[in-house]
């Protein structure tokens, strides 16, 4: 498996063990001596296995450390002890000793712990038998990780797929309920103007009616392709509804939200819509525009409920209209 290890030990340690562990890693493997500098190292590299002589002081709070951190829990700690430093071993039964040292280590975070025999001391047997153990965890550690890693990649897929409408490959609603309030604290932040513009495809389902659900998605797929190529690199587009679809234009004011308006009204209504080289359809477009206001909630529910609003009347005065509020009429 192709994963980092970062082994934290003396150098006796390292000499014992190290091969062992890179014969296991196809990855990299890395050493450190000392453990108050791992979390600046893990932060950096995030190194999938975290191996750590237990006998080495520290070593059991910077496993906790990790575990409690939510960007490295995932990290496979195993703490290890070789057992050539253990001064109080002779105080209590060996079994007794291991036990209490496993039961600390989890208790502290660690995903594994292991208590290897001295090969000088250590029935030879028992110590092929340990190494084995140790390889065992090692992978089962690297299995784990490579696990959460594709679990991660079907996450971001999922929430892709969740934040996408499927039609027209534009963001969703969903997706601008998320978005919406982050650029309302990003403007409030940065003391920037930010407005809304809410179209709606006029007369969308006489033509549903007309020519069939095949034409009428065609439509809304090359409204929306318009919209995409013919927007600034600040402005976001989603499909905000069946035929309608909102624009958040950030640093733009209520004057320069008016003329993207009318680019995109004449952009929609100038050219005739080609359905499969057979049929050519005329469509309008009415707009409502809205302006941040700093009693606007941080969600931006008021924000639009009053471009929605200016919206309705813009298509309750004859179609293909653009409505700023407060009886502010834009002619088309």
């Amino acid at each position: 498996m192709d994963a980092s290890v970062l082994v934290v030990a003396n150098q006796q340690f390292l000499t014992k063990f190290f091969d062992l562990i890179s014969n296991i890693v196809m990855g990299t493997v890395e050493v450190s001596s000392d453990p108050d500098a791992v979390l600046s190292w893990v932060e950096t590299r995030q190194s999938a296995v975290l191996i750590l002589q237990a006998t080495q002081p520290g070593s059991l709070q910077l496993c906790r450390q990790i575990k409690e951190n939510s960007q490295w829990g995932w990290i496979y700690c195993i703490l290890v002890n070789d057992r050539s430093e253990t001064v109080s071993e002779t105080l209590l039964p060996d079994r007794c000793l291991e036990l209490e040292a496993r039961a600390a280590a989890l208790e502290g975070g660690a995903d594994s712990y292991l208590q290897l025999t001295p090969e000088k001391t250590g029935v030879p047997m028992v110590v092929i038998a340990e190494k084995r153990l140790l390889k065992a965890q090692i992978k089962a550690g690297l299995r784990g990780v490579e696990f959460y890693y594709k679990l991660q990649q079907t996450n971001d897929i999922l929430s892709t797929m969740a934040l996408a409408d499927p039609l027209t490959d534009l963001n969703n609603r969903r997706a601008m309920e998320w978005e919406l309030p982050r650029q309302i604290q990003n403007a409030r932040t940065r003391s920037e103007s930010l407005s809304l513009i809410l179209l709606d495809v006029d007369y969308f389902k006489s033509v549903k009616d007309t020519y069939g659900n095949q034409v009428s998605d065609r439509i809304l797929q090359l409204v929306a392709s318009r919209l995409q190529h013919n927007l600034r690199s600040q402005d976001t587009l989603f499909r905000y509804g069946s035929e309608e679809f909102l624009i958040i234009l950030s640093q733009t004011d209520v004057e320069d939200t008016k003329i993207v308006a009318k680019r995109l009204q004449r952009l929609i209504g100038d050219q005739h819509f080609n359905i499969d080289g057979k049929l050519a359809l005329q469509m309008t477009i009415s707009i409502g525009i809205a302006t941040l206001n700093s009693d606007d909630d941080t969600k931006g529910e008021s924000f639009r409920r009053r471009v929605d609003r200016n919206l309705l009347f813009a298509k309750s005065i004859g179609r293909n209209q653009i409505f700023a509020g407060e009886d502010d009429l834009v002619n088309g």
